[in-house]
Formats: structure tokens, C-alpha cells, sequence
């Protein structure tokens, strides 16, 4: 991703890929409604009227800030589903979720299931936009569990089980926040890839 210099009146400029990178952090650990402009300026470093300045209001910084997590989250995924094994390229994504929405202290959650919560109390654009990543995410899923192999294997269809793998990552995101025991999250998420893919199983096979 290009770096942008954001001119500021009466200002230096500011780093756009830094700020957005600190905002996000921001959102992810508070929430959308918990997170002020005061918040987001003591996080990037920049005054609040310099934010309001660039970028108009909290709702578009958001969507600026989360377009940023969306781009790498979606790629993150790409590489988790790339093993030829799909059980194995399914834990791996697992395992890879579980990481990322415990890190820090306290952990940080998951920002798309936070964001989701509070869907009620925000924008329609801010729910368009997670909706989009919800159905990027089940796509690629589809797609990877579309193959030949895969499909050998699975206990429904490609489709099904797409939908399937998306509602537990939410669920995982819930259960995070009640165990914060990230080896818990990773058990539960072997026993549904075990259901999903059972060894040995063609349902093609009488």
C-alpha cells in the first residue's frame, strides 16, 4: 500500500499510512462507539482538529482505517487457505485467527465481530462495508473447499460449509472474549474442522 502525505494548514504533514495504522489499533481494542476523536488523536500523534481537518469525521476515518484491516486480513487469509490439505489449510486459518484476535494485553478481540455488535448503533455504510468483508471471507472459503478434493471430503456442500466456517469464526470471537484461553479456541476449532472434514469420507461413497 502507497504511503500518503496528508497537507495540514498551519501543520506538517502527517504519515496517512501511520495514522491509519493507529487508529485502527484504536478501534480494534475499544469498538467503534467506544473510540472518540480524542482517542484517535492521543493514539496517532495528531490534534483533533487536524483529523477532523483530513479526514471530515470518526465514521470516515473509520471506514478509511477498517478498508486497511480489510486489505490485510483477506490476505492473511489467501495464504492460510494455500495448503493442499484442506483440513490442514483450515486449521492453519483457524489457528491464525485465534492468534491474531488474542494479541495484546488485554486481548484485542476481533474487529469485525466487534464492529458487528454494534451495527444497530451505527452507519448504513459502516454496515455495507462490513458485510462486504463477511461475504469476501465466505467466498474464499467456497472457492478453496470447491475443489475436487475438498469436496470429497466434506460432510455438506462447498456452500454450506463456507457459511458454516464463517459462523464459527464469529463464534470463536465470542468465546474469546468469555475464556481468553487461546489454546481453549484452538481445540474447539480442531473438533469442527474434524466434523466438517472426517478423514477417510467420500460422500460420494454409498
Amino acid at each position: 500500500m502507497m504511503k500518503y502525505l496528508v497537507p495540514m494548514i498551519g501543520m506538517r504533514q502527517f504519515d496517512e499510512e501511520e495514522v491509519l495504522g493507529a487508529a485502527l489499533k484504536a478501534f480494534w481494542h475499544n469498538g467503534f462507539g467506544a473510540t472518540s476523536m480524542i482517542d484517535v488523536a492521543k493514539a496517532t500523534g495528531v490534534q483533533r482538529g487536524s483529523l477532523y481537518n483530513a479526514y471530515g469525521d470518526k465514521e470516515r476515518l473509520f471506514l478509511l482505517a477498517f478498508e486497511r484491516y480489510s486489505d490485510h486480513f483477506l490476505d492473511s487469509v489467501r495464504q492460510a487457505l494455500a495448503n493442499a490439505d484442506p483440513a490442514v489449510a483450515l486449521t492453519v486459518l483457524f489457528r491464525q485467527l485465534i492468534a491474531h484476535m488474542t494479541e495484546g494485553v488485554p486481548s484485542r478481540g476481533c474487529l469485525t465481530t466487534k464492529t458487528a455488535i454494534e451495527l444497530p448503533l451505527t452507519s448504513e455504510a459502516i454496515e455495507q462495508r462490513v458485510r462486504r468483508l463477511i461475504g469476501d471471507l465466505t467466498a474464499l472459503i467456497r472457492d478453496r473447499l470447491s475443489t475436487p478434493a475438498a469436496q470429497r471430503r466434506l460432510s455438506c456442500s462447498p456452500e454450506a460449509a463456507a457459511d458454516l466456517v464463517v459462523t464459527f469464526t464469529r463464534g470463536l470471537a465470542v468465546m474469546e472474549r468469555i475464556y481468553r484461553n487461546p489454546r481453549h479456541l484452538e481445540k474447539m476449532a480442531e473438533q469442527f474442522v474434524a466434523i466438517l472434514l472426517p478423514d477417510g469420507r467420500d460422500r460420494r461413497d454409498p
